[in-house]
This record gives C-alpha cells, structure tokens and sequence, in this order.
C-alpha cells in the first residue's frame, strides 16, 4: 500500500489497537471511505477484522523497527487506540513522534494518562470511557436530552424549553446575563433545528441547544 504525506486529500490512517475502541473507530473509517492500516500483536484480533477493514497486520507497534517494517512513517495520521497498557501506549505515541507522522490521536484511559500522551508529543487526546461516563451523568438527570463536552470545561446540551424562556424574545429574556449561557440552535414543534437569534421567541414545546461553560450549562438545565 503506498501512502504520500504530501497528499492534502489523503484518506488513510493507522489504527494501533483492535480492541472496542479501535475496532469501532476502524470499521466507521471504512464506512467513510478511508483506508485503514490496523495494527494489532494479537493475531486473533487480527484475523477476526481482516476481511472488514483495507489492512491488517499483526505487529509490536512498541518496536520501531516492526513499525517502520509495516510503513508507518507512511501516514499522515495514526491513532494508537491501545487500551489499559498505559506503558505500550506511552511509547507507541512516542514512537509515532518520532516518525514524524502529522496528526497523531491517542486514546487515554485517565485525564494523568492523557496529559502524559499529550507531554510525549499525542496531537489529539480522547478518553472514551470518562467522556461518555460523564455523558450518562448528564443525561441522567431528566431535562438533559444530549451532552457534549467541547473541551475541558465548556459544553453543549439539548434540553427542552423552560418556562422561564417561553414567550419572550431571546434578546429580551436576560438569560446570558443571568445564566452566563447562549441559545445557540432550537427546534421548533414538527420543525428541524434552526439558529436561534435575539428575536427568536420560544414555545413550550420547542427544544433548544444550550452552549457556556460547563458549570453554567449545569445550573441551566435545573431552570423549570
């Protein structure tokens, strides 16, 4: 397989790992149309995803040799999707570090894990479990529907319309000053979501979209 890292169009990348998070990942590239070189040191792994993804190879992806062997210097992106190895993860990203490889993802198992991956040099870090843990926290409390964290710190929710906003222009209602969050999107009864503007003025049936800083964003969505 030839890769060209001067391909600004390029649409292939280097999954390290197969397990849940890797295979997932590595499966919805191919359902996007990429090529996915996927690395694993277990061959059962290995052969139980041959056929489903572009490339499979069993390898030490803690070994630079083995992955110079199989082209990694190649990409223009890799993820190192290994999961509670935190030594083989460490190094894997390192390793891609130094292969000077554009745009590397690394899956972190703990927010000291992540900032670890991040001081070796990971462009991208996601921690899968804490992030949806923490997405269940929310949805659990009733008037959160959707959560998504943006960074660290700062979200967004889809929550139903409280009466304190029903009736009112937006740019009348004083809920950023009071709250310190934005209406960003809603969706009217029976319409798809639009952007909300200062002269939106919501039902009680209507959802909304809800961005600011997390901790506003909580104390929001306790608003009746």
């Amino acid at each position: 397989m030839s890769h060209r890292k001067s391909r600004e169009k390029d649409k292939s990348v280097l999954v390290i790992g197969l397990g849940r998070f890797g295979s997932s990942l590595a499966l919805e590239l191919m359902n996007y149309g990429w090529e996915v070189l996927a690395v694993d040191s277990n061959p059962r792994r290995v052969q139980r995803y041959s056929e489903s993804l572009t490339h499979t190879v069993v390898a030490d992806a803690t070994d630079e040799e083995a992955l110079r062997q199989i082209g990694a210097e190649q990409f223009t992106r890799a993820v190192v999707a290994i999961g509670t190895h935190l030594e083989e993860s460490i190094l894997c990203t390192s390793l891609l570090v130094d292969l000077d490889i554009d745009l590397i993802w690394a899956k972190a198992t703990s927010r000291r894990h992540g900032r670890i991956l991040e001081q070796v040099g990971a462009h991208r870090v996601v921690l899968p479990e804490h992030d949806m843990g923490e997405r269940v926290a929310h949805l659990m409390s009733g008037r959160v529907l959707d959560y998504v964290e943006i960074e660290e710190g700062f979200s967004l929710i889809k929550t139903p319309t409280p009466r304190r906003l029903q009736g009112v222009p937006l740019g009348e209602s004083g809920i950023r000053k009071e709250y310190g969050i934005t209406v960003v999107s809603v969706k009217h009864s029976g319409q798809p979501f639009t952007y909300a503007t200062q002269q939106t003025v919501l039902d009680s049936g209507d959802l909304i979209v809800v961005a600011g800083r997390t901790h506003d964003v909580d104390r929001f969505a306790e608003v009746r």
